[in-house]
């Protein structure tokens, strides 16, 4: 195993002064080597997966939302419906055919969006994707909560939207946060299919050195310890959020929720 070949340029494959010549800028015409390459791409695929996520979480947790509103109006018997064709829509389609489809079909109907670059569309497709998933889990999160809170908040007096914003959302959410760091780690590695419209992150990093330089064992092991180290540092955040916003005496999925 050659671990020296990081350390070597990428554009004549000799051993460069520093293998972060180009990342830390030294010389103007500094060689860039495979390491500076590895680490731009990592950045490139914590860029897609965080913007992904905003977009996910955003969607997701409006969608799981709606899906739960009372049907005694026609408004909202339409958002329930709205929200269910959302979640079976970009579920039940395969994320690197979505992934196309927002690179080489949809922008041919809305012009526009040929002036976005590859990376954002690559994110609204991972958002959308991830979203549906994200959204059951809002409404599972919300259907196990006691029936007596949405009770309580109507006796108050409280609107849909107060009921909703000060009461149910709170709990719900706060249950909903380990399947939720599933999705952030998934975003992750699901990152990896922007190296289809050429977003240069980590898995077609991968794939152009080994090709390149035939220390595949090498490139793959380093790719593969990022994806992991990532993931890992994903869970050990929403760990850490999970434990600040846990509630002492909440009880999931029973009848019992003690008063604070």
């Amino acid at each position: 195993m050659d671990l020296g070949i990081f350390c070597k340029s990428t554009l004549d494959g000799e051993v460069v002064d520093h293998c972060f010549s180009a990342l830390l800028g030294i010389g103007q015409n500094a060689d860039p080597s495979y390491l500076d390459w590895l680490m731009k791409a990592w950045g490139w695929t914590l860029a897609v997966a965080a913007l992904s996520l905003i977009i996910a979480m955003s969607l997701g947790a409006v969608m799981g939302t709606l899906r739960t509103l009372p049907t005694e109006r026609t408004l909202n018997r339409f958002l329930i419906r709205f929200s269910t064709a959302w979640v079976e829509l970009f579920r039940n389609i395969p994320i690197l055919v979505q992934v196309f489809l927002w690179y080489h079909v949809i922008p041919a109907f809305f012009q526009p969006l040929k002036a976005f670059p590859s990376y954002l569309l690559v994110s609204i497709a991972l958002g959308f994707f991830t979203s549906a998933r994200i959204a059951e889990q809002v409404r599972a999160g919300i259907q196990s909560l006691p029936s007596g809170q949405k009770a309580a908040a109507t006796a108050l007096g409280l609107t849909t939207f107060q009921s909703y914003r000060y009461i149910i959302l709170p709990m719900a959410l706060r249950i909903v946060i380990p399947p939720l760091t599933s999705e952030s780690m998934n975003l992750i590695k699901n990152s990896s299919v922007a190296f289809a419209v050429s977003v240069p992150e980590l898995t077609l990093f991968a794939m152009q050195a080994q090709e390149e330089t035939s220390h595949g064992v090498e490139i793959y092991l380093a790719v593969t310890l990022l994806y992991a180290l990532s993931a890992f540092a994903v869970n050990r955040v929403m760990t850490y959020f999970e434990k600040r916003s846990r509630i002492p005496g909440f009880i999931v999925a029973n009848t019992e929720v003690a008063a604070h």
